[in-house]
């Protein structure tokens, strides 16, 4: 898999309370591709990062109606997907990638 194509798969880390929780119990949470299949995002991340994935989960949420000046208007769909790193394995956020 190319670096252009894992970064088209991996779009950002997903930094909130609930997922900086999750890194206690070995699991990062990112903001993917809606196209993006597991065994893409299992291989993204065990290529740029350089670890070990156990499992994958991922969730579409679908994008909310709002209104915008008394307009309506559509949220986008985002995925996300949790990965389940092995044991003694963790993904630094603050250090650049190389």
């Amino acid at each position: 898999m190319s670096r252009e194509a894992i970064y088209e798969v991996i779009r950002t880390p997903v930094i909130t309370e609930k997922a900086t929780a999750q890194s206690e119990r070995n699991q990062v949470t990112f903001r993917v591709a809606l196209d993006a299949t597991k065994p893409e995002i299992k291989t993204a991340v065990e290529s740029l990062f350089g670890v070990k994935v156990l499992g994958v989960n991922t969730l579409v949420t679908k994008g909310k109606t709002k209104r915008f000046r008394g307009r309506p208007g559509q949220r986008a769909d985002v995925k996300k997907a949790i990965v389940q790193l092995a044991d003694g394995q963790s993904i630094d956020f603050t250090t650049s990638l190389t």
